[in-house]
């Protein structure tokens, strides 16, 4: 099932996400839920705040950025309770858009490379290195588990360039090609 994605302005993306169990109601079907509209909606990652869900999981579906990054083809996961451990100094600058800020994108600069820990959908523990546009899909997700958005990241001077933007959306003066919740 499609679920709304809710915008710029709803309370949820701006609380701390808390960790799940493995009796989470319905767990299996919502991630199923998530990706399907993450695909609908042609994102790369979809966090649980982003469909009103104040929980620590996030699904990524990078198979549509294959041919510009091939690393990305067939990377397909749901993260549950993750932890980002580590962080390189090393960085990179890249412009992002979000599905709760539709209209808007900007340069972000993030560690190049990350350890996370997490659990998968049947609640095995992992830890792995993602680096390049991998770890930028998790860096990006895990930021609304942490109650922040992309735009958090940006300079003070680009932050007042999209203040009226951000505004907008909040005040439910935007439109977006896929199912939405506003205040």
């Amino acid at each position: 099932m499609v679920l709304p994605i809710y915008l710029y302005g709803q309370p949820v993306l701006r609380k701390e996400a808390e960790d799940i169990d493995k009796d989470y109601p319905d767990l299996k079907q919502l991630i199923q839920d998530m990706y399907e509209t993450l695909t609908t909606a042609d994102g790369c990652g979809l966090a649980a705040p982003q469909i009103g869900r104040s929980i620590r999981l996030f699904v990524v579906d990078g198979s549509e950025l294959g041919e510009d990054y091939p690393d990305c083809a067939t990377f397909k996961k749901a993260f549950i309770n993750p932890e980002i451990i580590e962080e390189s100094d090393k960085t990179a600058t890249y412009s992002e858009g979000c599905l709760s800020l539709p209209g808007i994108s900007e340069n972000v600069v993030r560690p190049e490379t990350i350890v996370i820990r997490y659990l998968d959908e049947d609640f095995n523990e992992h830890e792995e290195e993602y680096s390049g546009f991998r770890a930028r899909i998790i860096e990006h997700e895990y930021d609304h588990l942490q109650g922040n958005v992309f735009t958090d990241r940006i300079s003070p001077i680009r932050r007042q360039f999209v203040k009226g933007k951000l505004s907008n959306i909040a005040k439910g003066k935007t439109t977006a090609r896929y199912k939405t919740k506003r205040q």
